[in-house]
């Protein structure tokens, strides 16, 4: 519909050429002299055209003057009394209304488009987080803006998402600065030092940083010598080297890892928080704090953001945001 409304705009603007010397400065320019002009007509004079439209009367007579001659017509007849059409004005006044009737419908089907999303919007995030949370919030999305199709691709690998051609990328861990795309904040999410209490009972539970050096750690990332973890108190921060004997960018597995009593992880709450509850995980060392991880949105820096873009990043952060978990 919006390309037909164009398409006959164009087509219109071009017939009005033919009152004019051919140059077009009205109709690549002016739009203003067109409304000035027709709000003349419809009002019956300058100073109603004015009132209707918010501006000074000398604007109107300027717009109406400088549309005449561009054109090279005269297209109303003035006098002290009376504004009236001459035989041209009065054909060009038809067109004119057909030209703005064409260019509001435009303006308005775009409008349109903006207010209720539709077509494709490619989705990136994690894999533990996608199918526990955001797989139930897409579902949602869809029922609210079903002309939307959405293509959910979850994995843990760190992409480029303007490379990859995702519209929206979820990520976990510290805020990145990245020029080209906007970072949107959706919340915090906790992280837990756990292991399971069969773990516990047979290598003797930590009580302080160090201790995490005599044990068994099950490691969210790669796998690399002088892996750290970094813990806190109100006394300070505390950097431990530890033994990673299970390394992984999946969460699931290092959950599965820690169930079958293989060492200590470090997760998010909101993948071991049932693990905690049914006391299959123990968490340790609660004393002492981890880094804030944030959970949070990237998609490219358009300067006319696209409504599925943005209904779909408020419409999580109005699902997510202001937890913490």
């Amino acid at each position: 519909m919006l390309a037909y409304n164009v398409r006959q705009l164009v087509q219109t603007m071009t017939i009005c050429r033919q009152f004019g010397d051919n140059k077009g400065g009205v109709l690549d320019g002016d739009i203003l002299g067109l409304r000035a002009f027709t709000s003349v007509v419809d009002n019956q004079g300058f100073a109603a055209a004015a009132r209707k439209m918010g501006v000074s009367r000398s604007i109107i007579n300027k717009r109406v003057i400088t549309l005449e001659n561009d054109l090279g017509v005269q297209l109303l007849r003035r006098s002290t009394r009376h504004i009236g059409l001459t035989d041209t004005g009065r054909c060009f006044y038809d067109r004119s209304l057909a030209v703005l009737n064409e260019l509001d419908e435009a303006v308005d089907s775009v409008k349109e488009m903006q207010d209720k999303p539709r077509g494709q919007l490619r989705i990136n995030a994690p894999m533990s987080f996608g199918t526990l949370y955001l797989s139930q919030i897409v579902a949602e999305y869809m029922q609210h803006y079903p002309q939307v199709n959405v293509e959910l691709v979850l994995n843990d690998r760190h992409i480029d998402p303007i490379e990859e051609g995702f519209d929206i990328t979820i990520r976990i861990g510290e805020e990145e600065v990245i020029t080209s795309l906007i970072s949107r904040f959706i919340m915090h999410t906790n992280r837990v030092i756990c292991a399971s209490p069969e773990y516990l009972a047979t290598f003797k539970e930590p009580t302080k940083p160090k201790d995490l050096t005599r044990h068994r750690c099950l490691n969210y990332g790669y796998h690399k010598r002088g892996t750290q973890w970094r813990l806190n108190d109100d006394k300070g921060s505390y950097s431990v080297p530890i033994n990673c004997t299970l390394s992984s960018n999946n969460g699931e597995v290092l959950k599965n890892a820690a169930l079958n009593h293989q060492g200590i992880a470090i997760l998010p709450k909101f993948i071991i928080g049932d693990a905690i509850a049914k006391g299959q995980l123990i968490p340790i060392l609660t004393a002492y704090s981890l880094p804030t991880v944030s959970i949070y949105a990237l998609y490219p820096r358009h300067r006319h953001l696209s409504a599925k873009v943005r209904l779909f990043v408020d419409f999580v952060i109005n699902k997510l945001g202001g937890q913490s978990g």
